[in-house]
């Protein structure tokens, strides 16, 4: 629970990523320590973010979507929902939305079929994916919760207030986002907060909280800014080699992302997802990327490692594998 409240939001929108996420964090965290709090709704699993799944406390989770929720609106305006939703009255398709969803938990699928005999002539998943742009939606398990690698299943969506049992709060708080957010990913700069929330116009609200925060100069005179009592991490100290799922927040926490993996292994990975590669970490850097399938794990490195790196990689694949496929007989992996 402190572990994702330290990171506000832990991106979920690849099948057992926050699970993998929290086991390369912490130490002898098991599956169940997170099951349990999705499923005691202490943790929630909704779209928040830069409109993409995440998961949050349920508290957080209260402030946290009233303060993004204008940016993840824009979205509809995207070509995407705009065909559909075309000349329609959002605020009524809203309404009639949380009257359906009124204590009940229903499949995309579902609600979309519904709201198309209310709206005849619209794409059903389209409108369904919409709603969860308009109104304040969570995914209740077991579609967040452990499952069979890389399987998707049908997503529920159920209304956030009733599923929490108290309301969201009434108005945005960015200033406590910011300062949330430098606690967990400073010294950062201004376009590194807006990246990671996908809210613009944050400027003006970190001007007024510098009293609050302290600031640096990054290698190319930009600033950054921290809490004041934040620790710094010590230059020369040794990070371990970590496995991270597709889309981790170490990654994607910031706008520049030079800090966690160099351009040129970006570019790598740019063709087939921004960040959507499972990814290794060396001494701090990403250096390759993983894939699992079948309970075999393929290791693929940017660069030749060292016998020393190769060694440390291995270990900790090893471990992964006790972690991703406990049942399996006979767990292996290829490195490159």
């Amino acid at each position: 629970m402190e572990a994702i409240e330290h990171l506000v939001a832990m991106q979920a929108q690849m099948p057992n990523g926050p699970y993998v996420g929290l086991w390369a964090r912490l130490e002898n965290f098991r599956h169940d320590d997170l099951t349990a709090l999705i499923e005691s709704r202490d943790v929630v699993h909704a779209t928040m973010l830069r409109c993409t799944q995440h998961l949050a406390c349920g508290e957080d989770f209260r402030w946290l979507w009233p303060t993004v929720a204008p940016a993840v609106r824009k979205a509809l305006t995207d070509a995407y929902y705009a065909t559909q939703i075309e000349g329609m009255d959002l605020d009524e398709l809203a309404r009639v939305s949380r009257q359906l969803l009124t204590g009940k938990t229903l499949t995309r699928r579902d609600l979309g079929q519904l709201l198309t005999d209310r709206f005849p002539g619209r794409a059903p998943g389209r409108l369904a994916e919409a709603i969860e742009l308009l109104e304040a939606l969570v995914h209740p398990p077991p579609h967040s919760t452990w499952g069979r690698w890389g399987h998707r299943r049908g997503t529920p969506v159920t209304l956030a207030d009733e599923w929490l049992g108290r309301p969201l709060t009434d108005a945005p708080q960015p200033e406590t986002m910011v300062l949330r957010y430098l606690a967990a990913f400073g010294p950062a700069g201004v376009m590194d907060i807006q990246a990671w929330s996908g809210s613009t116009r944050l400027r003006k609200v970190v001007e007024g909280l510098r009293p609050k925060l302290r600031a640096f100069r990054d290698e190319q005179g930009g600033e950054l800014l921290d809490l004041p009592d934040a620790p710094l991490g010590e230059p020369d100290r040794p990070a371990p080699v970590r496995f991270l799922p597709a889309f981790d927040n170490a990654v994607l926490g910031y706008r520049d992302r030079t800090r966690v993996i160099s351009e040129e292994n970006r570019r790598r990975i740019a063709p087939r997802a921004s960040g959507g590669v499972p990814l290794f970490l060396v001494d701090g850097f990403a250096e390759g990327s993983w894939t699992l399938t079948n309970g075999h794990l393929h290791i693929a490195p940017f660069r030749p490692l060292s016998e020393s790196e190769k060694a440390a990689v291995r270990d900790e694949a090893a471990r992964l594998l006790a972690f991703v496929a406990p049942d399996n007989t006979e767990p292996s992996f290829t490195l490159e």
